[in-house]
């Protein structure tokens, strides 16, 4: 088996996509989870799991970041590095991910 060489690329790579994952939860859109659980869709817990697996994923990404030394801040905004240090998805973190709805970028543009 071969041994895998992991580059700061790698790591900002697997970021901007668990980034990618938790703001398309966060927008009700389509993401992988919807495809290993298909029969969530009719539970209306649902859109809150959704949200929790996505943040978690970003936040275990940080962490291996973190511990390699790998820059993650520079990707999100302060407020978000600021919700993401404080580790805790609260309804804050839900209602203003966006710091206005004129910043907020459009995920996953084709995909819904």
């Amino acid at each position: 088996m071969e041994k895998l060489e992991l580059s700061v690329s790698f790591f900002e790579t697997k970021l901007s996509t668990a980034k990618t994952h938790f703001e398309r939860a966060l927008d009700c859109k389509h993401t992988e989870f919807d495809d290993l659980y298909p029969y969530m869709v009719e539970h209306p817990q649902f859109f809150w799991y959704k949200r929790y697996v996505a943040w978690s994923e970003l936040l275990t990404i940080v962490k291996l970041c973190e511990e390699l030394n790998v820059e993650w801040r520079t990707q999100f905004t302060d407020r978000q590095a600021e919700y993401i240090d404080k580790r805790v998805m609260s309804s804050r973190v839900l209602d203003e991910w966006y710091e206005t709805n004129d910043l907020r970028e459009t995920v996953g543009h084709s995909e819904e």
